[in-house]
């Protein structure tokens, strides 16, 4: 396939307003994460609500109240309306590149078909199919008893595969009255882009509940568009898993961090649990990997539990949506055995478990706090892998065993040589981060605040931690909540949570490439949260001993208008210059293949080859394959493996092979 130049129609433009956020004047000391507490009591003049957007304390009616002030009616209203601007814009760049690129529009059916490369037109193709079937009922039958994508088996295609949204969007399309005005393919395609939108504005507000400006989450939403080629790649890879998928999990954090915020109320922080669960089973529903992304973010709920960071109520409920979530999923999937057999599954229950068996962890001297945490870690350890090896042997399942094969191979833990972790292992995507990467974010003055906030929170966390360990303690954490504890440095819990989130998932970046596109979206709402947010001006300004009311502000204001100031001034004309490069698609060799194929063999002819071109194939063409680019099958993997040789034995088949 080529990107051809082609004649230059029209140069898109657009106007990105920006507004300086309302000063948060009369904020609670709670607001500051890094400070010192006598108790739990609310301070004086200071109402006991919370506002869900905004300082994590309130004073003078900045909380959630019946009748707001003016100025910060006015300020939330630009901060939501900015959140809708950054999201459309985000949404109409995606769109006018994919459109600039393929000349999308001029396009026949079988060359718009071809434009999903590998999986992308395995996924669409389902989404074809339900379109094409008589009923809604028929579609769906032929889905659960399909025999097309693996010839001489027939499976379930809603268990196997995570094509739901395929299914939802052909069922509402055929609902909807707009069959006349906009073809399938565009309602497709523009669900996606809209996906884009939600992601830009869950990174906004998650920027705005660490900061409490929205100033933070306009600097997040700027990078988030100025870093496209890092952030995501959806203009080209459509219908990826991961594009249905990864808006739901950046609003799954940002739910996460507003329900661990302070002074929550009762009915707020039930809304918040719902908001958790949703999020998440729209995210495990979406993406079959689902469950390793689950387990890193286990992780990190079990390394604040065990820090102490958080209460016992919110790690049991936080473990809980996650298992809720898994649990909605795999009944959808018809009892998908990859669900009950995933690690997060197993770690969850040895945590929980030996949490309820295991009493007076959080109990003695900094060394006997030490021990039994690596007492405690090391029990939860064996018995995840235990719980896990019996339920793997118990459902006799298999189809992950690639994964972890991959895992092996790649950190040379394993054989190099196995076939299933070569699949991987060649693919530039599954390699480690490349160096340009990191050149790239540093150009948009991304990096540097970023690393600067990393260090800092880091260390403050880590001084959190130790202070935490080494008081003698007595009691759960709830009765020693309202009991008062002197003067003690205290660290946000939902800033340690996205601190350990864009930590972990960072780590996994820099190990497998793919895994960037998790890892650089929440990275532009820490960075933002540094800039805007208290803590690295106050001790900059300590350091400095000038750290007067007055500056504060000016400083914590005037630096990120300056940085949106400079991104304007220096990226704007190179994005225009972007949106205005006009090409278009052009495969020739595949498009007469394709209408080769429809035309001159038999419908129900059986085809081998590349998994790649046979995605293709089974969209373009609906002819029945041996083997398709979803990978999570023993038995499918096995076939892979016997047809490669085949095809590399016989050179004239490989146009399809």
């Amino acid at each position: 396939m080529e990107l051809r130049k082609r004649v230059k129609l029209s140069k898109l433009e657009y106007d990105l307003g920006l507004s300086q956020d309302a000063p948060t004047e009369g904020r609670c000391s709670s607001n500051m994460m890094w400070g010192t507490a006598t108790s739990n009591a609310t301070p004086q003049g200071c109402l006991g609500e919370v506002s869900l957007l905004g300082g994590s304390g309130n004073c003078s009616g900045s909380g959630i109240l019946l009748w707001w002030p003016w100025r910060q009616c006015v300020s939330m209203a630009a901060g939501l309306l900015l959140a809708g601007l950054l999201a459309l814009t985000q949404a109409w760049c995606v769109n006018a590149i994919h459109e600039n690129l393929l000349w999308f529009s001029q396009l026949t059916e079988v060359e718009r078909e071809i434009s999903f490369r590998t999986e992308c037109g395995l996924y669409y193709s389902y989404y074809k199919q339900m379109l094409q079937a008589p009923s809604i009922q028929e579609g769906l039958s032929d889905l659960i008893h399909d025999n097309l994508t693996e010839s001489k088996r027939t499976i379930n295609l809603l268990q196997r595969m995570n094509i739901y949204q395929e299914v939802f969007l052909s069922v509402l399309y055929r609902l909807l009255p707009i069959q006349s005005y906009l073809e399938p393919v565009y309602f497709y395609i523009y669900t996606v882009f809209s996906l884009q939108a939600v992601y830009v504005i869950a990174l906004y507000l998650t920027a705005w509940l660490l900061s409490g400006s929205w100033l933070a989450g306009v600097l997040t939403g700027v990078w988030y568009i100025l870093n496209r080629v890092d952030t995501t790649r959806v203009e080209f890879t459509i219908s990826l898993r991961e594009n249905w998928s990864l808006p739901f999990l950046a609003l799954q954090v940002t739910a996460i961090t507003c329900y661990l915020r302070p002074q929550l109320t009762a009915l707020q922080q039930k809304v918040m649990v719902w908001l958790m669960y949703v999020t998440t089973f729209c995210f495990c529903l979406t993406w079959q990997f689902n469950q390793f992304i689950l387990l890193v973010q286990a992780l990190i709920i079990y390394t604040l539990d065990c820090a102490d960071f958080l209460t016992t109520t919110q790690v049991t409920t936080l473990y809980l949506v996650q298992v809720s979530g898994l649990l909605s999923v795999w009944l959808l999937q018809f009892c998908n055995s990859m669900i009950l057999g995933s690690l997060v599954l197993s770690f969850i229950v040895a945590v929980l478990f030996i949490r309820h068996c295991q009493s007076g962890l959080k109990t003695g001297s900094l060394l006997v706090r030490l021990g039994k945490l690596l007492l405690h870690s090391a029990m939860v350890f064996l018995l995840t892998i235990t719980i896990n090896y019996l339920t793997k042997k118990a459902l006799q399942l298999k189809s992950d065993e690639h994964i972890f094969k991959f895992i092996k191979s790649k950190f040379a833990l394993g054989p190099t040589r196995d076939f299933d972790a070569s699949l991987y292992l060649c693919e530039e995507a599954f390699g480690l981060l490349p160096l340009d990467t990191l050149e790239r974010l540093a150009g948009t003055l991304l990096l540097y605040p970023y690393v600067l906030t990393l260090l800092l929170l880091s260390g403050m966390l880590a001084v959190a931690t130790l202070q935490k360990l080494s008081r003698p303690k007595v009691g759960s954490v709830e009765e020693r909540k309202g009991a008062g504890e002197g003067r003690v440095v205290t660290f946000r819990p939902d800033v340690a949570y996205n601190l350990l989130h864009t930590l972990f998932f960072g780590l996994l970046a820099f190990s497998t490439m793919r895994m960037k596109y998790i890892w650089t979206g929440h990275m532009c709402a820490v960075a933002a949260y540094g800039v805007c947010g208290t803590e690295l001006w106050t001790l900059i300004l300590n350091t400095l001993r000038c750290n007067s009311k007055v500056l504060f502000r000016l400083v914590r204001y005037a630096v990120p208008l300056a940085m949106i100031g400079f991104l304007y001034y220096k990226f704007w004309p190179k994005l225009m210059e972007e949106l205005s490069e006009l090409r278009e698609f052009y495969d020739p060799d595949t498009v007469e293949l394709m209408t080769w194929i429809s035309t001159k063999t038999p419908k129900r002819a059986v085809f081998a080859g590349s998994m790649q071109l046979l995605a293709g194939i089974k969209l373009c063409t609906g002819r029945v394959l041996t083997n398709h680019p979803h990978y999570e099958d023993k038995d499918l993997r096995e076939r892979t493996r016997q047809l490669k040789p085949h095809c590399l034995a016989h050179p004239s088949h490989s146009a399809l092979c």
